[in-house]
């Protein structure tokens, strides 16, 4: 029996815990905030309000299931899981566009949009599950240490049906030519963090792995998947510690023997690092044990952070869904100025989250919360006053869309969240939000490696590394983790 730290507790922090001890070892999970959750912690206002601080779109809900389903459980077991439809709203300038629930309406949606167009979405959804059958069951769960692990002959029977070396923006073309529903189809590979034109169309699987198995919500908000997984954790003898800042890991003859917590040096035969993978290297392990330098580092395409505002209303709000996605402005552009001009954006796109909507639990009754997000470049300076130029923008354009007025007057909560607090809060590589973006050049065993190539019981998961951002492959990295790491 090995005696493992893991360092972190978001989603794959608590996955390489769970999996971990699973396997029959002694597990320790460190968490420098004061809850469980990283990125998909929760806070509670002193008013009423209940805020998820990450992650909102439950997407690919087998593959959070398959989590549950290898300790003999299910989310239902944990939590109630709601369809959402419509599956959320796009706002453009011209109208409005809502996604719904059932398949057969999206087809129409489609088809009512553009002749032809529900016939092509059923060949780019026959095309996009093939991919997310082959690329969720046989390609994400490798541990990426060499390209021969791709070597099989059901991998290379389907490697063209794959599409990795074509782009997702000519992908889309191929079917649609309604810019709307251009925009609607790449609106998914935000979330992988680059404009779809460096994101390998491979990514359509994202496509079925939301409009098709649904978009839904877990009654209580996201935090309660922490609050499961933590539960099964413990069940296999997990122990947990909040307000435990990792100071550095010891190294002794190329091997991890300690780790110093609060300024205590505690002994462990293996480490995982679920912290960020820049962080862990550069302020916990000495140069000479580091895989890569900064320069390695500076090169990275990262994906974007954001600007958040939590925001309570007291009073209830018309003509809004729980997702709303406001894209009146050109998703090129913004994508442009993330990535490539790396600045704040001069006409941006953004999203608003109302699990009120659905959930009773979340606000004071009649009352209203609301997330509103913004991706943007990392590395920017952030103060006070840009974010609040933004915030101005935003709740213009809701109450424009909600045909409301004075909503600032209505507010009884505001907290902003931005790119000096992913620093701060997460140790995040230049105040990132998603991680490293999924492009063809970071792919698989591109990636940052699971391993510590010099100190040989040294393992990394969660959104650096493979198999990249995301809910679902977050947990999966922290499978993979526990599995190199207790063999």
């Amino acid at each position: 029996m090995k005696k493992i730290a893991v360092i972190g507790s978001g989603f794959s922090g608590l996955s390489a815990a769970a999996y971990s001890a699973q396997r029959g070892h002694e597990v320790h999970v460190f968490e420098k905030n004061s809850s469980l959750g990283g990125r998909a912690r929760k806070f509670t206002t002193d008013n009423g309000y209940v805020f998820d601080m990450g992650p909102s779109w439950y997407w690919m809900p087998d593959i959070i299931e398959n989590f549950f389903i290898d300790f003999n459980q299910k989310t239902s077991d944990f939590y109630e899981l709601i369809p959402l439809n419509p599956q959320f709203e796009m706002v453009f300038s011209d109208g409005t566009m809502k996604i719904p629930h059932d398949y057969s309406e999206m087809r129409r949606l489609f088809e009512d949009t553009e002749a032809g167009a529900g016939r092509k979405l059923d060949e780019f959804m026959s095309d996009a599950k093939y991919k997310y059958e082959v690329g969720m069951q046989d390609f994400v769960n490798k541990p990426c240490h060499s390209w021969l692990e791709f070597v099989s002959p059901k991998i290379a029977k389907s490697a063209l049906k794959l599409d990795l070396l074509s782009n997702f923006h000519t992908f889309v073309r191929k079917y649609f030519k309604n810019p709307k529903l251009i925009m609607l189809m790449e609106f998914p590979v935000i979330f992988l963090g680059a404009a779809p034109k460096d994101i390998p169309a491979l990514y359509s699987l994202m496509n079925y792995g939301g409009y098709k198995l649904g978009t839904w919500y877990p009654m209580g908000g996201f935090s309660k998947i922490i609050d499961a997984m933590a539960e099964v954790a413990k069940n296999q003898g997990v122990h947990f510690h909040l307000n435990s800042t990792i100071n550095s890991i010891q190294i002794n003859q190329n091997k991890a023997t300690a780790i110093s917590v609060n300024g205590e040096d505690i002994e462990f035969d293996t480490v995982i690092a679920s912290s960020d993978y820049h962080h862990t290297e550069n302020s916990l392990l000495p140069e000479k044990y580091r895989n890569y330098s900064e320069d390695y580092w500076k090169k990275r395409t990262f994906a974007p952070s954001c600007l958040i505002y939590y925001l309570g209303f007291k009073e209830k709000i018309p003509n809004l869904k729980h997702h709303t996605l406001f894209f009146e402005n050109d998703l090129d552009l913004h994508t442009t100025e993330i990535y490539d001009d790396k600045k704040w954006p001069t006409k941006p796109l953004f999203y608003v989250c109302c699990p009120s909507k659905t959930d009773s639990n979340v606000a004071p009754e009649n009352c209203e919360n609301i997330f509103l997000l913004m991706p943007v470049a990392t590395g920017l300076e952030d103060t006070e006053e840009v974010r609040e130029k933004y915030f101005n923008e935003m709740i213009a354009r809701l109450e424009k869309h909600t045909e409301t007025t004075n909503l600032k007057s209505k507010l009884d909560y505001k907290k902003s969240y931005c790119i000096k607090d992913f620093k701060e809060d997460y140790n995040a590589y230049g105040g990132n939000a998603y991680g490293l973006a999924n492009t063809l050049s970071q792919t698989a065993v591109l990636k940052p490696s699971l391993k510590n190539k010099k100190v040989n019981n040294l393992f990394y998961t969660g959104q650096l590394t493979v198999p990249g951002p995301g809910v679902p492959p977050s947990i999966i990295s922290g499978k993979i983790a526990a599995h190199e790491a207790t063999k």
